[in-house]
């Protein structure tokens, strides 16, 4: 352990995500001595005024939270200075910072960002990682310029994607892998032990937002595809089809290798309380959670308790 003084450093950051990055910070040697945030935001269907996870934990540590509409502007640059940071560190904070800001602290910033880089520079990397069925994934930790995540590589750090993850539970874990990078890249970085390395920008890949609209499922598609395509919209967007006229969301799927023959893809062949199979363009996809449209989500069984679904039903 350096013997050197610990770091100032203002934390930016908003959802869930960015929890344990400003846990780890909190539980190590460093100082956190504000932390930014986005507005809090109308939520539920009450639309009550919400504030982010961030934010949350910032109060309960008693630190100042700052949460401008505009980042821009010179008076929040100024209250930024005020506080004499060492460095920014940001973790899913949801807005570009422009240079002024990057450039502020003698450290400059850092960030915490959800993919192996360069692959998956974008808003939406731990969804599309498993979109496009890669083996594995992680956290880099980089050093921030105005580009969209092309700054300088200073740490990374790789896990496997398991065959069962959602883009809710790979977050799960990044995340709490990304607090613990953060303070090792910082310990580091602070005793001089690493050296930025530039991205290689011929093997970037984007990681665009998300659509609702991207979440509708074609059947003609091969089992495997399918598989990574719902569990890689889940949480959010969600991918469904359609029964009868109504939208069926799909959750925790499985891949049945026996693939049926002449059978038009979509085609219910079994529904029963041990899920739903449905014929694909190739194998057949077993559907153990759904949610149609209007009703909460639910295990097979429980769900055709409520409603028959005949083999031979075609969906979509």
């Amino acid at each position: 352990m350096t013997d050197r003084k610990p770091l100032r450093i203002v934390f930016m950051g908003t959802p869930e995500f960015a929890v344990p990055s400003l846990r780890a910070l909190l539980d190590s040697r460093h100082q956190v001595i504000a932390v930014v945030s986005q507005p809090d935001r109308p939520k539920g269907r009450g639309r009550k005024l919400t504030p982010p996870p961030v934010k949350e934990l910032a109060l309960a540590a008693g630190l100042p939270v700052l949460q401008p509409a505009a980042i821009k502007t010179a008076e929040f640059r100024e209250e930024l200075q005020s506080f004499h940071p060492d460095l920014f560190a940001v973790t899913a904070y949801g807005r570009i910072l422009p240079g002024p800001l990057l450039n502020m602290p003698p450290m400059g910033t850092i960030n915490v960002h959800g993919s192996l880089l360069p692959r998956y520079r974008g808003a939406a990397p731990v969804q599309w990682a498993i979109l496009n069925g890669d083996s594995e994934t992680g956290i880099t930790i980089m050093q921030m310029d105005e580009g969209m995540d092309t700054g300088d590589i200073l740490l990374p750090a790789a896990i496997p994607i398991e065959a069962d993850d959602t883009a809710g539970s790979l977050a799960v874990k990044l995340a709490a892998l990304g607090g613990r990078l953060l303070v090792e890249a910082l310990d580091k970085l602070q005793d001089g032990e690493l050296a930025p390395q530039a991205q290689d920008d011929s093997r970037a890949s984007l990681a665009p937002p998300l659509t609702k609209e991207e979440g509708r499922i074609d059947w003609t598609e091969p089992a495997g595809a399918l598989s990574c395509k719902i569990r890689g919209l889940d949480p959010w967007p969600t991918a469904y089809t359609f029964l009868d006229t109504k939208r069926l969301r799909l959750f925790r799927p499985e891949i049945v290798e026996a693939p049926p023959t002449e059978i038009e893809p979509g085609t219910v062949l079994r529904a029963d309380r041990d899920g739903l199979l449905i014929a694909t363009g190739r194998a057949s996809l077993l559907i153990r959670e759904v949610q149609l449209e209007g009703s909460k989500r639910l295990p097979l069984g429980p769900f055709l308790q409520g409603r028959k679904l005949e083999p031979g039903t075609v969906l979509g």
